[in-house]
């Protein structure tokens, strides 16, 4: 039937005459095929200066809608009110999507009645034209629930998010205290999944009454690896070979110590695959993550490479042997970020009392879940319950990245008897942890009262690179919590019962909506 419909309007179009086409496609002043809203296409043309912050919002709308000024250079015109950039910025996204979705039902009626002209025989010519049906959406009212005021807004631009229309709130709980390395330690954790920090409170529980959890730094080092082309595989050997020669290691290290303060060179790792040369620079960061700064250090280093290498061609400064934000073996195996072992003993009488099963079937049960399961899988680094239950809520509170939770959960959760089977020894192996106590969003108010908590915000001056150290020893003991819980609950088939406890959401209002068929390709608002 589409392509009846469609036939019929490139036959309507032939037959007709000008005006008949204008009123069969009328759609207001947007009757262009390829529409888009104005404030999103237009270039920002160099008009005479205007002090915008004088003009009221529909003036600088105005000015938006002529290209004067582009929406996402709201802050930069309103220098002295952000909050008020975002409120324009809102409105004509608000009115760009009524238009827009408004077109949409428009053109559907218009096929919709092609479709009946073409089943029926009736002559395209003599339809009459398309009223645009109501739409029941506001989008303007639909904003409102999404907060925009009390946010500084000024720490945001340049920094971490472009185009804002807002934020969102989530909540954040606290699990704990747990006794990590001897001291009390308090976990924040930002979620929408109910029943995660009460279980993760329970696991820390249960591991401070037995006297605590204890961690141990393996590594640390954040990396990234360029792909190379040389002119041969002969040359790329070549190319292995004179990096790994200790004085061309240093010559190219010094280069790229000098980048920084804190960058300094551990290694560099190089993998070969044809001609093209992957080289896998590893570096302490500080308390940095470190994405940025080990970055710019690769490029200072291999100007100095090319130097001796001049055929080399850099294809990309990411060849995603580095990895990030992908699954790899290479994480798992080798490490990125910090690496992190958890561990801690339960007396029996807890696992008991507070986790309500035994030492006998959890130890049963991660070797047939975590460590069977998840190798029938063929699982990479997902050798756990859900460790990335706990790298994301705590990575959302203390403003890290989100988007490295795919290799910060790397895990593999390990448990056996001890003390003649009373007892359960249980431990975490987290080999990519990447977490920074600076730059990201840890610089934002309420990511920086997290920190806070934690007693670890910013730089730690005295030693640098401490404070996020400790942060993934946190992030590892926090996973420990969570992985002892959830597996307490799957062994005693408390799962359910729990989640339908503190899991169940509450009825919401239906949304508006307008139906809009997808089999015709157009704009879905639903």
């Amino acid at each position: 039937m589409i392509r009846i419909g469609s036939n019929l309007i490139k036959q309507s179009i032939k037959n007709t005459n000008k005006s008949g086409i204008s009123r069969f496609f009328t759609t207001g002043s947007n009757n262009s095929t390829n529409y888009k809203p104005e404030s999103c296409v237009k270039e920002e043309s160099k008009g005479k200066s205007v002090n915008v912050e004088d003009l009221k919002d529909q003036e600088i709308i105005a000015l938006v809608d002529k290209g004067e000024i582009q929406p996402h250079n709201l802050e930069t015109r309103l220098p002295n009110n952000f909050q008020r950039a975002v409120h324009i910025r809102r409105k004509l996204l608000a009115r760009d999507l009524q238009k827009e979705h408004q077109r949409a039902l428009h053109a559907q009626a218009v096929v919709a009645a092609a479709e009946k002209a073409a089943t029926s025989g009736e002559d395209p010519s003599s339809i009459q034209p398309v009223v645009p049906p109501t739409s029941n959406l506001d989008f303007e009212s639909s904003l409102t629930n999404l907060p925009v005021d009390h946010f500084d807004y000024t720490k945001v631009l340049g920094a971490c998010c472009e185009n804002v229309i807002g934020y969102i709130p989530i909540p954040v709980g606290v699990a704990g205290p747990i006794l990590l390395d001897g001291k009390l330690v308090s976990i924040p954790m930002a979620t929408t999944e109910g029943c995660l920090v009460a279980s993760t409170h329970r696991g820390a529980k249960a591991i401070t009454k037995s006297g605590g959890a204890k961690t141990v730094l393996l590594q640390s080092g954040m990396t990234r690896a360029p792909v190379c082309r040389l002119p041969s595989s002969i040359r790329a050997g070549e190319l292995k070979q004179w990096i790994e020669n200790q004085e061309n290691f240093y010559q190219v290290a010094s280069a790229f110590n000098s980048t920084s303060r804190f960058a300094r060179l551990k290694s560099i790792k190089v993998v070969i695959a044809g001609r093209l040369v992957y080289l896998r620079f590893k570096s302490s960061t500080g308390d940095a993550m470190g994405m940025n700064m080990v970055s710019k250090g690769v490029e200072k280093a291999l100007e100095v490479i090319t130097e001796y290498f001049p055929e080399m061609e850099v294809l990309s400064l990411s060849g995603n042997v580095c990895t990030d934000k992908k699954p790899s073996s290479i994480n798992w195996l080798e490490g990125r970020g910090k690496s992190v072992v958890a561990e801690a003993v339960i007396s029996g009488d807890i696992v008991r009392d507070v986790l309500k099963t035994t030492v006998e079937a959890l130890v049963s049960l991660n070797i047939d879940k975590n460590l069977i399961g998840s190798a029938m899988a063929g699982s990479i680094g997902g050798f756990n319950a859900h460790a990335s239950n706990i790298v994301t809520a705590l990575y959302i509170a203390t403003g890290q990245d989100p988007a490295q939770n795919v290799e910060s959960s790397n895990c593999i959760t390990l448990m056996e008897s001890v003390n003649g089977g009373k007892d359960l020894y249980i431990s975490v192996t987290m080999p990519s942890i990447e977490v920074g106590t600076v730059g990201g969003g840890t610089h934002l108010p309420a990511q920086s009262a997290c920190l806070d908590l934690l007693k670890i915000r910013g730089a730690n001056l005295e030693r640098p690179g401490a404070n996020s150290e400790q942060l993934a020893r946190v992030v590892a003991a926090a996973v420990l919590s969570g992985e002892l819980s959830l597996m307490s609950a799957l062994a005693a088939g408390h799962l359910v019962r729990s989640h339908l406890k503190h899991n169940r959401k509450t009825e919401a209002p239906a949304p508006q909506a307008d139906t809009i068929s997808m089999t015709h390709n157009l704009p879905h608002s639903d």
